[in-house]
Order: C-alpha cells, then sequence, then structure tokens
C-alpha cells in the first residue's frame, strides 16, 4: 500500500483530493496533508511517504524546493500539481527529479495509473535494496544467496493489515473495531494495532473514520439522501458524531458541504 502526503496550499483542492478520491481503490492511503510547502518538507520527515503529490505554487517554499528539499533526507517518488503549463517549471521539476507532472483538475484514471507504476517502481527498488542487503551479509558470512527468491519478495505490506483493509473496506458501514477483527485474524488486537499503524501511519479509527467520511461525501454529491441516511450508511449511528467527525476531516459540515456542491 502507497503511503501518499499532498502539499496543497488551496484547501478545497487539498481536502478534494483527500476525500473524493477513492484511494483504497488504487491501494494507497493519504498519511498527511499540507496547506504549504515549509510545513510539507516538515511533514514528509516526520511521515516519510512512498509518494508526494505537491502543488508548485505554495507559501514558504515552492513545491518544487519543497522536494528537493526533502529528498536529500528522505527518499520518496514525487508528483508535481499545478494549473500552469510552464515549460519553466517543468524543467525546474526534471532537475528534482520529480516522477510526474500533472496539471488540474487532476484526472483520476491518469491519477491511478501513475501510482501503480510508482508502486511497481518503489516495490522494485525496496527488494533489490533487500536483496544486496542480505547479498551483502552472506558474502561476509561466506554463504550463498538467492536473488531470485528475494525479487519476489513483497515487503510493502503485513498480511494481517492488508486483511483489515479489506474489512474495513467490505464493512464499513457496520459496528467493527480492531478488537474483533484481531479476533477473527487470530491475532492479538494490540499487535495489530501496531502494525497496522506502522503500514499505513495511521490508527485503526482514523482510518476507518476517513473511510467513513470519503463514503459520505460520495453519497452527498448525490444528493439523492438526507444528511440522517447517510450517517447510518456509513456506520455513524450517531447523527451528531457523524456531524462532528465529519466536520474535522473535511473542515465543513455536512450541511455546508451540501450547499457546496
Amino acid at each position: 500500500m502507497l503511503r501518499i502526503l499532498i502539499a496543497e496550499d488551496e484547501d478545497i483542492i487539498r481536502k478534494g483530493l483527500v476525500y473524493t478520491t477513492d484511494w483504497l481503490s488504487m491501494d494507497s492511503v493519504v498519511v498527511a496533508e499540507a496547506a504549504n510547502g515549509q510545513e510539507g518538507y516538515e511533514k514528509i520527515l516526520e511521515y516519510r511517504p512512498d509518494v508526494v503529490i505537491a502543488d508548485i505554487c505554495m507559501p514558504y517554499l515552492d513545491g518544487i524546493e519543497m522536494i528537493e528539499k526533502a529528498s536529500r533526507q528522505v527518499k520518496f517518488k514525487s508528483i508535481l500539481l499545478t494549473s500552469y503549463a510552464d515549460f519553466e517549471y517543468a524543467k525546474r521539476a526534471i532537475t528534482a527529479r520529480v516522477s510526474e507532472y500533472l496539471l488540474k483538475p487532476v484526472d483520476e484514471t491518469a491519477l491511478a495509473e501513475i501510482l501503480q507504476r510508482l508502486k511497481q517502481e518503489l516495490s522494485g527498488e525496496r527488494q533489490m535494496e533487500h536483496a544486496m542487503e542480505h547479498l551483502e551479509q552472506a558474502e561476509l558470512e561466506g554463504g550463498n544467496l538467492n536473488l531470485e527468491y528475494y525479487k519476489k519478495l513483497d515487503r510493502s505490506e503485513n498480511r494481517y493489515v492488508s486483511r483489515t483493509i479489506e474489512r474495513i473496506r467490505e464493512h464499513f458501514a457496520e459496528k467493527i473495531s480492531i478488537e474483533s477483527i484481531s479476533e477473527e485474524l487470530g491475532v492479538s488486537a494490540s499487535y495489530l494495532s501496531r502494525k497496522f499503524k506502522e503500514v499505513t501511519g495511521q490508527t485503526f479509527l482514523d482510518f476507518l473514520n476517513k473511510y467513513r467520511v470519503q463514503q459520505a461525501v460520495t453519497l452527498l454529491e448525490t444528493g439523492d439522501y438526507r444528511i440522517g441516511e447517510i450517517s447510518e450508511a456509513t456506520g455513524f449511528t450517531d447523527y451528531k458524531h457523524f456531524c462532528s467527525v465529519f466536520k474535522k476531516y473535511t473542515l465543513k459540515s455536512p450541511t455546508k458541504f451540501i450547499k457546496q456542491v
């Protein structure tokens, strides 16, 4: 699963990317967001994402400056997001070794294709690094190493975390918890909770709530359902709690969101 960080100074665009994009279908999760280049730089160092999606024009540090500065300390792939089809920007992006360069508004199909390609690149790079580490150790110990075995390893996820994410995707509208899922998988809740945070960068509850809000946004945009109906349909049995969680992640109440659709 790809860990994504989004840096965009326009709240509406940033929140739109975070909560209206079906990240799970792209085998990705947004671990952090930033409203300017300096905040983005600091969060890259903190969260160490696999992919950074950044606007070019941001306060304090622009997207390219942020990527150049952060890449000296953290390895990640980068996608520049801009409304300016400017060749000079493109040349600077190439110099900064930016992976992709996309114009707004983002085409979700194109984004999915890019992320799939970046995931394959990252997987290959990490597996080769892992293989070389073991090769060096084997040489030191005078042993042999089957490189083909290590090339086939997929170290990107813990299998229990993968199953947990599937449970969230399939049962988000129901009453689910880390305890119930851990019991089903035959592991302790503390182990699953720890591994889930390691892989996704988020707690189970935070991840679940974000996914539920994402589904709520999709339903709200149709205009076919009342807020109370959407609250129940997305696993929030308490209307007030739904409104509170929705505003926490989108910075808007469901009612205000509907008025802006």
